[in-house]
């Protein structure tokens, strides 16, 4: 609820941040209630004792993740997911940071000896990769201008508080982002960040697409245009088509 006040000024006014003001409690008190935040701020040049602290809500960068079996395997033959981008079903879709440590440690270790008892084939011969129609890039401003792009209209329209109109202004825009890209693809030298730019486009596709489908509030995400949540829970996994 915080958190979706937070956002819901921070959207309604156009501003970077809100402000906590917790000044009136004494100064004693912050120190010994708050030795950490206290410490952090003032190396911020921010005195809580006396200045308010400006926040944002924290981003949850994985929130479900890819459906493993018990030894880390997903759908797909040699992949194996472990931690927060896993949905291992043991603490469900929103999970804390020490119980994404501790699955790291545990599924690691069954991934592990997983795959060491797997007898892999050698991988099919691939033809030489054929870059004699394209050259090095001109512009690769392109890209991290697309990937800034990308990473605040996802934040401001597709955060935790959603809006019809937000997400079709996200998709529209993703539309055009992709068309960039593919133009950039086909005309000049791949790079490691052109490939991860256009997987964090597809995967941005899939969230805003789930999204528009989802006609209620549950859980961390919620919308403005169906605040309820349905009678009945609908299935959240996305399927291997």
């Amino acid at each position: 609820m915080v958190a979706r006040a937070i956002d819901f000024e921070m959207k309604k006014r156009g501003l970077d941040c809100v402000y906590l003001d917790i000044s009136h409690k004494p100064a004693d008190f912050l120190r010994s209630h708050f030795p950490t935040i206290h410490a952090r701020c003032l190396e911020l040049g921010i005195d809580i004792t006396r200045q308010a602290i400006p926040v944002v809500p924290a981003a949850h960068y994985t929130c479900g993740g890819v459906m493993t079996d018990e030894h880390g395997r997903t759908d797909l033959a040699g992949l194996y997911a472990i931690g927060e981008t896993a949905h291992t079903g043991l603490h469900g879709a929103n999970r804390l940071a020490s119980n994404s440590l501790l699955e790291c440690l545990v599924f690691g270790q069954a991934a592990a000896q997983d795959i060491l008892k797997q007898t892999l084939l050698p991988p099919e011969k691939l033809p030489q990769w054929d870059e004699s129609r394209v050259t090095d890039a001109d512009e690769e401003i392109v890209i991290s201008h697309n990937w800034n792009e990308l990473r605040h209209f996802m934040w401001d329209y597709v955060g935790i508080v959603r809006t019809n109109k937000r997400l079709e202004r996200a998709g529209h825009r993703l539309k055009l982002l992709r068309e960039e890209i593919n133009e950039y693809y086909a005309h000049f030298r791949v790079s490691a960040d052109l490939l991860e730019l256009r997987n964090l486009v597809d995967t941005a596709e899939l969230i805003v697409q789930s999204a528009m489908r989802r006609h209620e509030s549950r859980g961390l995400h919620f919308s403005r245009d169906y605040p309820d949540m349905l009678a009945e829970a609908r299935n959240t996994v996305l399927q291997n088509p």
